[in-house]
Parts: C-alpha cells; sequence; structure tokens
C-alpha cells in the first residue's frame, strides 16, 4: 500500500506539464521527478538491507557437537551465541568455511566475528576475545569392566592408546607420547577410534567428553554405547572464546555487550540449559 501510493503522488507530478508553468514549473516537475525516483528506490529496498546494522555475519568452522552446520540451530553453541546476541537486538547468520578461511575472513573484517577458539597469544594480533564460551575437558573413554584407572601419566605405562590424526591432547601428554610411556596408535576419525576400543585394539581413547559421547550416539549400535564409559579425570581442560576483529569499529562494543549477556545467562542458569538440551539429543536432526 505504502508503495502504491508513493506512485500516485508520483503521477500527479511526472504527469503536470500543464501549459503556461513556464521554467518555474518545469524546475517543479523535475524536482518531483526526482523525489518519485528516490522513494520508489528506498520503498524497493529489502527490509533485510535497511536493518543491516542489526545482522551480524560470523564466519565458523564445522565442529560437532558444538557448531554444526548439519544440527537444528548449527548445534548447542552456536545456538547459545545466537541468543546472546538476540537479547542485545541483533540477528546472527553462520557462514560455515574452512577453518584457516574463517580466521582470514573475520581478521579482515569481511566478517562481524569468528566463533568459536581456543587461546592463543598470537591471535590478539587480530582480535579481541570474548569471555570464555565454552570450556572443554577432555577425558579417557574405556571399556567399561576393564579396571581402567589413572591419576598420573606413570599409570599408563604399557597401555595402547587411539589418537586423531594431528591433534593434541595437550603438553603432558604429548611429552609422554614422546617418551614412548605408552604406545599411540591415529587414526582418521573418533568413529574408528571407538570400533577399535571395542575389539581391544586400544585400551583408551582421550576425547572430549560432549564431542567423544555425541560420536557414540551417532555412529554406533546402543548396545555398543552401553559397554563404553570414560574416567572422570581429565585429561585436557580448554576454554573456547568468539574471537572480533581489532580492526572492526564497532568490535569494542560488540565485545562488552557479548560479555554482559553471557554472564547473565551464566548467572541465572540459561547458559546450562543448552548443554542439557544437548544431552538430551534435541539438536539432533532425523536420521543422522
Amino acid at each position: 500500500m505504502a508503495q502504491a501510493a508513493a506512485l500516485l503522488y508520483c503521477g500527479d507530478g511526472i504527469f503536470d506539464t500543464r501549459p503556461g508553468n513556464g521554467e518555474k514549473g518545469l524546475n517543479a516537475t523535475m524536482k518531483r521527478i526526482r523525489l518519485c525516483w528516490l522513494v520508489l528506490c528506498i520503498a524497493c529496498v529489502p527490509v533485510s538491507v535497511l536493518a543491516a546494522d542489526n545482522h551480524l555475519q560470523v564466519s565458523v568452522g564445522d565442529w560437532p557437537p558444538f557448531i554444526a552446520q548439519n544440527q537444528k540451530h548449527h548445534g548447542f553453541i552456536a545456538h547459545l551465541i545466537s541468543d546472546i546476541f538476540a537479547a542485545e537486538g541483533y540477528i546472527v547468520s553462520f557462514h560455515f568455511l574452512p577453518w584457516n578461511r574463517a580466521y582470514r575472513e573475520a581478521a579482515k573484517v569481511q566478517r562481524d566475528a569468528t566463533a568459536v577458539w581456543m587461546y592463543k597469544a598470537e591471535r590478539e594480533n587480530d582480535f579481541y576475545y570474548s569471555d570464555p564460551v565454552l570450556k572443554e575437558q577432555f577425558v579417557f573413554f574405556h571399556r567399561k569392566g576393564d579396571g581402567f584407572h589413572w591419576q598420573h601419566y606413570g599409570d599408563l605405562v604399557g597401555l595402547t592408546i587411539g589418537g586423531g590424526l594431528g591433534y593434541s591432547y595437550g603438553p603432558e601428554f604429548d611429552a609422554a607420547a614422546e617418551a614412548e610411556l605408552f604406545k599411540l596408535e591415529r587414526v582418521a576419525s573418533d568413529e574408528q577410534n571407538f570400533l577399535r576400543l571395542l575389539i581391544g585394539r586400544i585400551d583408551v581413547f582421550p576425547e572430549e567428553i560432549n564431542v567423544g559421547y555425541f560420536t557414540l550416539r551417532r555412529d554406533l549400535k546402543p548396545e555398543q554405547v552401553a559397554q563404553i564409559t570414560h574416567h572422570p579425570k581429565p585429561v585436557l581442560e580448554n576454554e573456547s572464546f568468539m574471537l572480533f576483529p581489532r580492526k572492526g569499529p564497532d568490535s569494542l562494543a560488540l565485545v562488552k555487550k557479548f560479555n554482559k549477556r553471557l554472564r547473565q545467562f551464566q548467572d541465572s542458569g540459561r547458559y546450562q540449559t543448552y548443554f542439557a538440551a544437548f544431552e538430551r539429543g534435541e539438536y539432533e536432526v532425523a536420521g543422522d
């Protein structure tokens, strides 16, 4: 209706070429024509462009189940991030890219932020860090009833431990592996490691606890999952953060808003509801 009204108004002006108006009338008509085009162009601009200052573009890598392209809400950490910004009046769009590209595009301010990353001092040259969004805990998965127990790396002497290709499980673990306190066998996927664990090819397998149980539910049969548990002592504990580009004109303000809402979510207990929903399987897509 607004567009129709504008066109009717423009029609009155465009066709006002009655004799006797002279140069003054022509100038007025030309002004009306220009105004008409301006109104028409504004009316045709998509709402998303007009509200672009309320949209945030966040580059991410695929890291199921925390952030995953094929999960509901793109995973529970992506859902948490979206809701935190929504509480501040922003709409978040996630752009799934290879991790290196996700980092580069955000550093060049082609994105408003990137998520989520562990702390490295050199990244502070390019980014401001948020407060910790996620605390990760790596544990040893093992077969139930096999009597596995450990408190120190010396307790792992003689064991065969599964690992992922190219993964580091922290400086202490890496040093123990280098010293050959145990045998470390690396394979391409978590699923492979769990299957090797079931048949006794390896004794234990270190993995982030949420990632591990997500993989078990997704890739193994229930009777296989029932045979596996984890030791409560962490192998490694990490924190992950959102990164906001230092060159971004709004980055400092966004960091402050994000941190404020994140603390509110944590203090109110809402933060933990995302983890609870994940544990209930609410982010899994049917057929996965």
